[in-house]
């Protein structure tokens, strides 16, 4: 073993110990104060959550400063988490800044909110009283409460310190391969590094999740999203061949039918290996399925397809409507400089 991976196992355990050590140092009730609640405008969930996240370090509870970034048209179904750390990171002209990693556990959110950081994390939203099916949901979490096994949440559409118990919020946060943003001031960034531990480095972090998907699959070959968050993952890996096979699987089993209006790993899959038709089809029955046609994501991805498959009159137009649903959707913005430029 060389001296370079024994240190950085050396340091790895130590991250390890460290995140235990604080692990074991928490109460059995927190929650963070100073957060103000806000209820979400129309299709308004992420910008409104990460708003809520932002008022806990002392800015506006306006919700609106950012859903005109995220999503100029109201009618948007989604805003995806690199578009919610790019705000907060380019956009908001604060010194706060954010990240997002997959694969989140309990203990971690647990720990961060321990050390003052919020945590948003992206869910699956299925509630029978409300008979509208599946959906995406950000959830701002701000405590815990280990007698009644609930995690508080600030939730733009239920209310305020909405409790949600661990095993139906890991249930339906595992929806979206448990997805978390962290927000914090720009001078704690090494200490939010050191509290994620292995998980700062993104690709040990896609590593991490795969295999905690990988796990789920192995206990149950017929759980869809546990071979969705396969994809996810691999995709992050650039083992495009894998995510597709995985991503097949998910399709095979059955996921719910909003599912690509908030996930698009699957296209980039498709993308790299080459089956653009596949793509074509996806993008066409997210047109059609009576929302996907407000997800900018549903004109990129034809786009690039079209452009691929030679059909660059047809490529522009698609990546033209991206841009004409959202103007801040930069990668449509790229794509076609790239197709225009031959």
């Amino acid at each position: 073993m060389s001296v370079v991976i024994r240190l950085a196992l050396i340091v790895m355990a130590g991250l390890i110990a460290l995140s235990a050590n604080l692990a074991a140092a928490q109460p059995p009730f927190f929650q963070l104060t100073g957060v103000t609640h806000i209820y979400q405008d129309w299709n308004n969930c992420g910008p409104a959550t990460l708003t809520m996240g932002m008022t806990y370090f002392g800015y506006p509870a306006d919700q609106y400063p950012a859903a005109q970034w995220l999503k100029p048209n109201s009618e948007d179904k989604n805003v995806s988490p690199w578009q919610m750390v790019a705000y907060i990171n380019e956009q908001s002209g604060t010194s706060l800044r954010a990240l997002y990693r997959y694969g989140g556990t309990i203990p971690l959110i647990k720990t961060l909110l321990f050390n003052n950081f919020p945590v948003l994390v992206e869910a699956g939203y299925d509630p029978p009283q409300d008979n509208q099916g599946w959906m995406g949901h950000y959830l701002l979490v701000t405590g815990w409460d280990d007698g009644r096994g609930v995690f508080l949440t600030q939730d733009s559409y239920n209310g305020p310190d909405y409790t949600y118990t661990y095993d139906y919020f890991d249930e339906f946060w595992r929806h979206f391969n448990r997805l978390y943003i962290v927000l914090y001031p720009a001078a704690s960034e090494s200490q939010v590094m050191t509290l994620l531990g292995a998980d700062a480095d993104p690709i040990q972090n896609y590593a991490n999740a795969f295999r905690a998907a990988q796990a789920e699959a192995v206990a149950n070959p017929n759980d869809p999203f546990a071979w969705f968050n396969m994809g996810t993952s691999l995709v992050g890996l650039e083992m495009y061949v894998e995510a597709a096979t995985a991503y097949d699987r998910a399709r095979e089993i059955g996921l719910p039918w909003r599912m690509l209006w908030y996930q698009f790993g699957i296209y980039e899959a498709y993308y790299q290996v080459g089956r653009y038709d596949d793509m074509l089809a996806l993008a066409r029955a997210k047109l059609d399925d009576g929302g996907g046609q407000y997800v900018e994501e549903t004109y990129y991805y034809g786009g690039l397809a079209r452009a691929a498959l030679g059909e660059t009159e047809r490529a522009i137009n698609n990546f033209n409507g991206a841009i004409s649903f959202n103007p801040n959707f930069t990668p449509a913005r790229e794509a076609r400089i790239r197709v225009q430029g031959g």
